[in-house]
């Protein structure tokens, strides 16, 4: 666990660095460009370097971390983020595809970014900020319009883009110097700190990615769609709350605005005034001084768009002063207007010249609100109002302004959760778990053979896998569970081994006990073996009997073969081992071997209970005697009714018997062996065995010689 924990601990040290010189070189050179007002920036050059070593995560967070410092010097800079952010992710994947390697590669990229960059950077400064960022291209922007007789927008867009492909250019040849010269094994275990485990190829990725093909939804899918929602959410809610909060408080500075403004308006009129100014208007001494200092109230109270004076009566209300933002000239002395829908519930109390609270209108587009403040003589008398207007117009074309930026600045650090989601999941979940769930199938799939098994083991531990939580637990366990299963089977074998070499050692003893009652039939159980083994390797090579031969069966039948004649344990030594050719009663006795050697086996496989290979020495004891033709004994069975095992050894038996000495004759040239096997064959012999046994002499001659055998 310790070893695990110190390589995580160093690979996450090794990251953040890498991470933070990225972030570094970013600040620096965007520092150094904006202050000497450069138009090429080269803020992404820290970017291109993360995402080429680290990958696109990395890169994304090097992006906005550092359009959130670079605010330090230039506000704006954090409106550039999804600009720095999609440098990032379109390096990481032009790295990973290893399209750094052709020239033509090169430029593609190059120009592809520098048109998405260029555009979008483009549409943020003059939609956004209102002018380009780097006041020195501005003349460059006039001048061409004018030459190429484009609008301004136009021609501050091709040459941003032009710019940018300068400006990524740049960049990216940086950064394939820096991995030229840079040592390889550093770049290598840069790259490699991202791991959480072994780390993976791109052609292991994709093996991992097709094998996981059959799973309906993944952890990282799942991931990845609730962290889009929440992030969506989130971001809707921020913006439609901003919203909310800055008209409510913009209504209310704008409400004090409004009524501060008439109420020191009404303290600057003389009320005896008011008869003759809505009488004769400017003509009255003093009328154009009083209404330029209603314009100067006007301008400098905030929001304040019309500032008026008005008579209420049951008609409408008259107009003294009428101070217009639109219009200079507004409503002249004496002029009605009838009152609005909005004041309609205060009509009576207006024209009574009481004091009323400040009146709303507003619809969706514009929000009015207007503050009366009654003039009155020194009788108390109220003689007019001072009526300010504060609005807060265009308001979607406000809340589109304000929602861009939101959207701006939240779209970086929406890809930003969205590339964590994905990286996390991914590195510390995703992988881990697939390649661990890849292993232990092959380790079930990879049968019992123990180089296999170890081979699988070994595969397992090999991953690594070092995230510090569950999964590296699970990790450990896996590997001890398929570690313990491994040693648990290797010690099954070797008993089994064991055993086996047991039951091999019995056999052949007994074999050899009813072999010495014999003196004709020397090395006979160990030739006939080895026949059987050649010619049954022979058909399973040909394809002979698919569904019958299995590795079980050729074991079986091999170490079976000694078995064929231990039934003649129970014929006398006197019919064995007679010199001169049988009588017509010995023959028929010494044939009862087979039925011997049927009961013997029989009761042998009564006393081991269960499948073993003794059923396939009880076929070859009883039937080995048996012909195709069906005129042999001790049943008479014919063709595939014989079991196989029985016409392999008939091959076998007979063959050793024709090439050996015995006691009543002398042993056969191999000439005339192979002869009398090829006349009995599709008569006494399976063809089939006779095929494969010819066809395997140089293996036969080799058994022959093995055993002293002249050919």
């Amino acid at each position: 666990m310790k070893p695990f924990a110190q390589k995580m601990n160093t690979n996450q040290f090794r990251l953040s660095l890498f991470i933070l010189v990225g972030i570094t070189v970013n600040v620096i050179m965007g520092n150094l460009s904006f202050r000497f007002d450069v138009p090429i920036y080269l803020d992404t050059m820290g970017t291109v370097l993360v995402a080429a070593v680290s990958g696109v995560f990395p890169a994304i967070f090097t992006a906005m971390v550092s359009n959130v410092v670079s605010m330090v010097y230039n506000v704006d800079a954090v409106y550039f983020g999804l600009v720095n952010v999609l440098t990032g992710m379109f390096a990481a994947w032009f790295f990973r595809a290893k399209r750094y390697r052709k020239v033509s590669s090169i430029l593609v990229y190059v120009c592809l970014l520098g048109v998405l960059c260029g555009t979008l950077g483009a549409l943020i400064q003059w939609g956004l900020l209102g002018k380009p960022q780097s006041s020195s291209i501005v003349i460059t922007v006039e001048m061409f319009a004018a030459y190429a007789k484009v609008p301004l927008f136009v021609s501050f867009l091709s040459i941003n883009i032009l710019l940018n492909m300068v400006d990524k250019g740049i960049a990216l040849g940086a950064v394939l110097v820096f991995m030229h010269f840079y040592p390889k094994e550093k770049l290598i275990k840069l790259k490699n700190c991202i791991w959480k485990q072994q780390p993976l190829s791109t052609e292991q990725i994709e093996t991992l990615r097709i094998w996981s093909k059959g799973i309906g939804r993944s952890v990282r899918t799942k991931m990845v769609i609730m962290l889009f929602f929440v992030s969506f959410a989130l971001v809707f809610i921020m913006g439609v709350v901003g919203v909310r909060l800055y008209l409510v408080n913009e209504k209310e500075e704008r409400k004090e605005s409004a009524v501060k403004a008439a109420e020191f308006t009404a303290k600057v009129i003389n009320p005896e005034m008011l008869t003759e100014y809505i009488k004769y208007g400017d003509k009255v001494q003093g009328y154009d001084e009083i209404k330029g200092v209603l314009t100067q109230i006007r301008d400098n109270a905030h929001g304040v768009k019309y500032l008026y004076i008005v008579q209420m009566k049951k008609d409408g209300y008259h107009f003294v002063f009428d101070v217009d933002t639109e219009d200079e000239k507004g409503f002249k002395p004496g002029e009605i207007r009838p009152y609005d829908k909005a004041l309609e519930p205060y009509k009576e109390k207006l024209i009574a010249g009481e004091n009323i609270a400040p009146v709303e209108a507003n619809d969706f587009t514009k929000w009015i609100l207007t503050s009366f403040v009654p003039i009155r003589n020194e009788a108390g008398q109220t003689l007019a109002y001072v009526g300010a207007d504060v609005s807060i117009t265009n308001l979607a074309s406000y809340m589109r302004d304000f929602l861009f930026r939101v959207i701006l600045i939240m779209a970086g650090f929406f890809v930003l959760i969205l590339a964590y989601a994905l990286w996390s999941t991914g590195i510390a979940i995703v992988y881990p778990i697939n390649a661990i769930a890849m292993c232990l199938e092959q380790f079930a799939e990879g049968g019992e053979e123990q180089d296999e098994l170890d081979k699988n083991v070994k595969k397992i531990r090999d991953l690594n896998i070092h995230t510090n939580d569950e999964v590296e637990r699970l990790f450990h366990a896996i590997c001890q569970v398929t570690l313990n299963e491994a040693e648990q089977i290797r010690s099954i074998r070797k008993f089994s081994e064991a055993t086996t070499k047991m039951q091999d050692g019995l056999i052949i003893t007994m074999a050899d006990m009813v072999e010495n009652r014999d003196s004709d039939t020397g090395e006979h159980i160990q030739k006939t073996a080895a026949y059987v083994k050649i010619i049954v390797e022979g058909l399973q090579k040909r394809g002979y009997y698919a569904g019958k031969i299995t590795p079980k069966f050729i074991s079986d039948v091999v170490r079976s073969a000694p078995l064929h004649d231990v039934g003649k344990i129970n014929i006398s030594d006197k019919i064995l081992n007679k010199p001169g050719k049988l009588t017509e009663e010995e023959y028929e006795t010494m044939k009862l071997h087979t039925v011997y050697g049927k009961q013997i086996m029989e009761k042998a496989i009564s006393t081991v209970k269960g499948e073993n290979y003794l059923k396939e020495a009880r076929n070859m004891a009883a039937y080995h005697h048996e012909r195709w033709d069906g005129t042999g004994y001790p049943e008479g069975l014919h063709g595939e009714v014989i079991p196989l095992s029985a016409r392999i050894m008939a091959v076998a038996d007979v063959f050793d018997a024709l090439t050996s000495p015995r006691v009543y004759k002398p042993a056969f040239p191999m000439e005339k062996a192979i002869q009398i096997l090829e006349e009995g064959r599709g008569t006494q012999f399976d063809a089939k065995c006779v095929d494969v046994f010819l066809e395997a002499l140089p293996e036969v001659k080799m058994v022959l010689r093995k055993y002293n055998q002249h050919i």
